[in-house]
């Protein structure tokens, strides 16, 4: 099998493990550890809610978007297809899957130009990895004519990839070329381990103006990737399940010269992506849900699902006496579990979340 072959397979590889993953009950995740106190008068209308929230220079008509996932075979060109019919009759931005393998075997092309052929209009989001070139950067734009570019950075599952990279030496300058070069703005991303409070001010004093904490809890790269190794007799990385950090977890812990934050990983329904806002997100990715809708029914069954969490997102802000997404950073929050374990242990003041109201002027 050669090179480019080995890459498209691997993707639909990909997918298939990810499906498994998404068909039970997905394991106990951060988003459980926080509670919102209820004001039992402190609601306000449906009517004067707003849902529409501002990241970098744009305005996204909702505060959720379609992350990254895939493309590139036969199989993933017909999923975007399905997500990108979505997005446009919804309104909702889209990020595609890494364009990488169409860069370099322009054939598998059309698994990620569908998108733009599907929704001519919408905000679309191009996907590439860390340790590619400026021009790559500069292609992959071109190639979804898109309005922003997502690097992810994935260093955990190249690390159990059976072909995947060992050498990380060079990512921060390839960040920084990425970002120099892209003709649009930049999101960097990780793909489900986290953004630790570290990071994000790297990613500040290279350039970086918005990035996607993608933290664990959602699908499990470590998993996937552990998964289709044949010598896991001898080399077994599932020791390292539960590596990383959670989206909450880095947004809680976030420094305050951070990018612009987007959140993702394990958001499972609308009130996941509400918690997301009220820890300090700008917009929430979501992957897993989504992907096994467009697998179970296509676009036909995934609009109306995002209509729900556009009506039930609505519905939960009104409740919380918020007018907006921002608004939700006013709220009052009790951390618990081993959420609230991590902020005492990173010294974040969860006496403080819990009385964010009362500190308004």
């Amino acid at each position: 099998m050669s090179t480019d072959s080995r890459r498209a397979a691997r993707k639909d590889d990909h997918v298939r493990l990810a499906e498994q993953q998404h068909e039970q009950p997905g394991p106990r995740t951060d988003f459980e550890d926080v509670e919102f106190i209820h004001h039992a008068l402190g609601g306000v209308s449906a009517d004067e809610v707003d849902l529409t929230v501002r990241v970098g220079n744009w305005t996204w008509p909702t505060p959720f978007y379609v992350n990254g996932m895939t493309g590139g075979t036969e199989k993933t060109t017909t999923i975007n297809r399905e997500l990108a019919i979505t997005a446009r009759e919804t309104g909702m931005p889209m990020a595609c899957g890494s364009v990488s393998v169409a860069l370099d075997d322009p054939s598998t092309a059309r698994g990620f130009t569908v998108i733009r052929e599907e929704n001519p209009d919408g905000f679309v989001m191009a996907n590439l990895g860390a340790g590619r070139s400026g021009q790559d950067a500069v292609r992959a734009v071109e190639l979804l004519h898109a309005d922003a570019l997502q690097l992810h950075v994935n260093a955990v599952q190249e690390t159990a990839m059976p072909e995947g990279s060992r050498d990380f030496s060079d990512w921060a300058r390839s960040v920084a070329t990425v970002v120099e070069a892209s003709p649009v703005p930049v999101i960097v991303k990780e793909v489900g381990f986290g953004l630790s409070r570290r990071t994000l001010s790297t990613l500040s004093s290279l350039g970086v103006q918005i990035a996607d904490v993608s933290g664990k809890g959602g699908t499990d790269f470590l998993s996937i990737e552990s998964s289709r190794r044949t010598d896991t007799a001898v080399i077994d990385y599932s020791v390292l399940t539960g590596f990383g950090q959670s989206a909450l977890a880095c947004l809680l812990d976030a420094p305050e010269d951070a990018p612009q934050l987007l959140a993702s990983g394990g958001v499972r329904n609308p009130y996941d992506v509400v918690k997301a806002l009220a820890c300090g997100a700008s917009a929430v990715g979501v992957a897993g849900v989504f992907l096994k809708r467009v697998l179970d029914g296509g676009a036909e069954a995934l609009v109306p699902l995002v209509r729900g969490w556009v009506e039930q997102t609505t519905a939960v802000l009104a409740l919380l006496g918020a007018s907006s997404p921002a608004q939700l950073r006013h709220t009052d929050l009790v951390v618990r579990g081993g959420l609230g374990e991590f902020c005492q242990v990173r010294g974040i003041d969860r006496t403080a979340l819990s009385r964010r109201r009362q500190d308004l002027p």
